[in-house]
């Protein structure tokens, strides 16, 4: 990773996506953030209000040991139980520090596996710029392999966007989420688990 004199430097995502065969949906972000990479996880910036939104929207409050937590372990586990995917748009870019409106020459991830590979049947871009570029990259290049999957946008919780407080973001996700299609088994009249083929 080289910092040119523009500041931009040439970065890899550093770490893959978080999905399993039961994953129903998908939250996209734009490019880990230099926390995230470091930890080698999702949204590990301690700012960042993603890990407490899920936990508002997705924990069982019967359950006091339903908690995202703080450690990677934890996070990790929460989402897969909750049947939650985690990945990013980008695979590597130029990007200064931390701001996707710097991110230059994009290399998008290739979400084709995950979907394929899972019961995800929603996309969730967090964020404008994740937003943009999965439009301008990811959705053409699905189409392209005869992947059709609805994906809709969320504001971001990163804490550089910090006009809207957790409890707007809370709100937001949770009127934005099709919590139908998060609680309907995915399968055919065969009970076989779908392609997403157009």
């Amino acid at each position: 990773m080289s910092q040119r004199e523009d500041g931009l430097q040439r970065v890899d995502h550093g770490f893959g996506p978080l999905y399993d065969d039961a994953s129903r949906i998908l939250f996209l972000g734009t490019m880990a953030s230099p926390a995230s990479r470091s930890h080698g996880f999702f949204y590990m910036h301690p700012r960042n209000r993603f890990w407490p939104v899920m936990e508002a929207l997705f924990a069982d409050p019967r359950d006091p040991t339903d908690r995202v937590g703080t450690s990677v372990r934890s996070r990790r586990a929460f989402a897969l139980r909750h049947r939650i995917a985690l990945w990013d748009v980008v695979e590597s870019c130029d990007i200064r520090h931390a701001s996707d409106a710097s991110i230059r020459n994009v290399v998008p991830s290739d979400l084709a596996p995950i979907i394929t590979g899972s019961r995800i049947n929603h996309i969730y871009t967090c964020g404008a710029k994740a937003t943009a570029l999965y439009h301008r990259y990811c959705e053409p290049d699905l189409a392209a392999q005869g992947i059709a999957i609805p994906a809709t946008a969320l504001p971001s919780t990163s804490p550089a966007y910090a006009a809207a407080t957790l409890d707007d973001l809370i709100a937001t996700y949770r009127a934005r989420i099709d919590w139908n299609a998060y609680r309907t088994p995915v399968v055919d009249g065969a009970g076989r688990r779908p392609t997403h083929r157009i």
